[in-house]
């Protein structure tokens, strides 16, 4: 018996039942591959790479804080302090937490942040809307802790404060050019403070912390603690250093002199007991100082040492049996190699007290032509002159010293009256 033949209704139905079902394996397919994703995706993240997430969380929630120290003091020879740090606060601004609270408004508050911090609002907010996404940027630096406190009651969001140091002198003026300063980071810039800034920086600590959204701090993960700063004792007495300070400056008023320098030395151990310059300044508010003043020039500057080196002239002839003590020589001027040799005033005859006492050319000029050209060359080196201090200082120079192998008549005698070579103060 032969089946009826379907109509075109019952074909329709049939096809549409078809492409359901067909549609139907098809989306519960897809939902299989995709919860299968999923269980492999959580497999791989719970089993085969658990730390993957907790690392992504850490560098979320996960700070660095460091633990600052005190910059090492500096004294004289008797404890006193020349150079100190004092604790200050510095205002810093979390520019997307300030975001997300609003930003900042004309609110009371805000104006009283603005004139503290001597700016104008707009000028603030323009800093710190610069860049919104950031989480720290500074507003003030080494701020008085009243300032600090006043800030710190104004409850504004993402303004915060931070522990700091700044450098105080004691002594200030008096001691600039020897101890220097340092600069907002308390790092030495000059002086003293730049040539042992290694042994005056302290080891500062870390604090690893978990904070919230907020920026709170929610848990302490760990810490290291901070190693203390050496402090540093000088040869320098204050007192005295305060004593030569007020004389150099006396000096160069008195003398119409454009800058002078003064050393103190113990000649029996070879300490600088005391070391200044005129023109000074106030290394606590060097502002607007020109670098020129900040120059120490006791150890940087160089000059020919003129008539302070006759001395050596006589003590090197009297040690090579040349002259004796009661040896009174011609001294009338005369000529080198065309050139002529002469005193400020006119004297026939000099004892050596006399060639001292009138500083006379004539005579160690006279003295250095009677003995070997590598005498006084050999007599200054071991004075010092030439070579370099070693004080530690930053900027201190050794001078010029001839490297000569053979020497004319009117070499020898200018070298004996200090022309010929560069020396530093100090030296």
């Amino acid at each position: 018996m032969k089946a009826a033949p379907k109509t075109p209704k019952a074909k329709r139905q049939e096809e549409q039942a078809n492409f359901i079902s067909w549609r139907f394996a098809l989306l519960c397919g897809c939902i299989l591959l995709a919860l299968a994703f999923l269980l492999g995706r959580v497999a791989w993240l719970q089993v085969i790479s658990p730390d993957m997430l907790v690392r992504q969380g850490d560098m979320r929630s996960l700070r660095v804080q460091e633990v600052s120290t005190a910059r090492g003091m500096i004294t004289d020879r008797s404890g006193r302090p020349l150079a100190v740090s004092v604790p200050v606060k510095a205002i810093w601004a979390d520019p997307k937490e300030l975001h997300d609270a609003g930003g900042v408004t004309l609110d009371t508050r805000w104006k009283a942040l603005a004139d503290a911090l001597n700016m104008p609002l707009d000028q603030l907010a323009t800093r710190i809307n610069t860049n919104p996404r950031m989480r720290f940027i500074y507003l003030a630096r080494q701020v008085n802790p009243d300032m600090a406190d006043y800030i710190k009651k104004l409850k504004l969001p993402g303004i915060h404060l931070r522990e700091e140091s700044r450098r105080y002198y004691p002594s200030g003026e008096v001691t600039a050019h020897l101890i220097g300063f340092t600069n907002v980071d308390s790092q030495g810039i000059e002086g003293v403070e730049k040539s042992f800034d290694k042994w005056l920086t302290g080891q500062p600590g870390e604090r690893i912390v978990r904070k919230d959204r907020y920026g709170r701090v929610i848990e302490d993960i760990s810490s290291t603690d901070s190693q203390a700063a050496h402090n540093l004792a000088l040869s320098i007495d204050e007192r005295l250093q305060a004593l030569v300070y007020r004389e150099l400056n006396n000096a160069v008023a008195f003398n119409k002199a454009e800058s002078g320098s003064a050393v103190l030395v113990d000649v029996n151990t070879g300490e600088v007991l005391a070391m200044a310059n005129s023109p000074s300044y106030n290394p606590n508010n060097f502002a607007g100082t020109a670098k020129d003043t900040m120059r120490n020039r006791a150890i940087t500057d160089v000059f020919e040492p003129g008539s302070t080196v006759k001395p050596m002239v006589v003590m090197t002839a009297l040690q090579r049996g040349i002259v004796n003590e009661n040896t009174v020589l011609n001294t009338v001027p005369y000529r080198i190699n065309g050139h002529e040799i002469k005193d400020v005033a006119r004297y026939s005859e000099l004892t050596l007290t006399g060639v001292l006492q009138k500083s006379s050319n004539v005579g160690v000029s006279k003295l250095a032509l009677a003995m070997p050209s590598s005498a006084l060359v050999d007599t200054y080196s071991r004075f010092g002159l030439g070579k370099a201090t070693n004080l530690g200082l930053v900027g201190e120079r050794s001078g010029l010293y001839p490297q000569k192998q053979r020497w004319s008549d009117i070499e020898r005698a200018t070298f004996s009256f200090g022309y010929g070579l560069m020396v530093t103060r100090y030296s």
